[in-house]
């Protein structure tokens, strides 16, 4: 699911879902209309429904903060995984933000429905009646979609493979590069990170007493790097790009990468050494 619809996609699906099913009601409503509700029925069934759909979109928030900070945990727990958690917050927020309006135009044209029944029938009436539960059932579908998207097995080999796919668009190619020559280039580069970084993190270490403190994620040592302006901010992209591409691939991504990202992760590890090579690494003053 996560590799065929973007949130984007996903968003849009749903506006043309709510678009169509508003029109065509709309359309039979006013020139063959299938049923006829009463007074009566009208206020029972919005009441009814903005109910409805109000108690599922808390619950689902309400399983959504509990299933963010079991997110947060596994990022905690294994700094790896940071890039394809940090995606994956970013994929629920947007649908999240989407679902709530989706679900206050709802409760919204549910209240403009019973408003407009007691102002009598008409035209509008009838376009409002039949727009409010498209959007219900709009609002239904869509909060559907977002539980099954975030109770799937395989999210993050998912959004491992759309990192690779955004980071390594040519890994698909016929011709491919050495993993292991990658890898060699990335242990390399990590090595250098870890040493030149040491002193940030003894100093972190010390400053706030930790007994048995958590060795710093390589992408965090790049930019205490880029930040401590010993290495350019082009050079500490290309440093972050390579991290998030390695640890997609042992997370899930297909285990194949291009001759391009191979030959870029080889360039990157002499400008690497270029630029640290012969630097005083003296303990730095906070």
């Amino acid at each position: 699911m996560l590799e065929k619809w973007s949130p984007l996609t996903a968003i849009g699906g749903f506006i043309a879902l709510f678009a169509v099913l508003a029109s065509l009601t709309s359309l039979v409503g006013l020139t063959d209309p299938w049923m006829y509700l009463n007074e009566n029925q009208i206020l029972y069934l919005f009441s009814t429904s903005a109910q409805v759909i109000a108690s599922i979109y808390g619950l689902t928030f309400a399983g959504f903060i509990f299933f963010r900070n079991e997110l947060s945990r596994e990022e905690l727990e294994d700094d790896t995984l940071s890039d394809a958690v940090e995606g994956l917050k970013r994929r629920y927020f947007s649908l999240l933000i989407f679902i709530t309006v989706l679900v206050m135009l709802t409760v919204l044209l549910a209240n403009l429905a019973i408003s407009y029944e007691w102002a009598g029938r008409g035209e509008q009436s009838t376009i409002i009646i039949n727009t409010a539960q498209s959007a219900f059932v709009a609002s239904l579908f869509s909060i559907a979609y977002f539980i099954f998207d975030v109770a799937s097995p395989k999210r993050i080999e998912s959004i491992s493979k759309n990192l690779q796919n955004k980071l390594d668009p040519g890994h698909g190619q016929e011709k491919k590069g050495s993993l292991e020559s990658f890898l060699r280039n990335y242990n390399e580069i990590e090595s250098l990170l870890i040493i030149n970084g040491q002193r940030y993190e003894n100093a972190i270490a010390a400053s706030y007493q930790a007994k048995a403190p958590r060795r710093i994620s390589n992408s965090r040592l790049a930019e205490m790097l880029f930040r401590q302006k010993r290495i350019s901010q082009p050079l500490f992209g290309k440093l972050r790009e390579l991290i998030t591409l390695r640890n997609s691939i042992i997370h899930g991504a297909d285990p194949v990468v291009s001759q391009e990202i191979v030959q870029n992760s080889g360039d990157v590890l002499q400008e690497l050494k270029l630029v640290l090579e012969g630097e005083d690494i003296g303990v730095p003053q906070y």
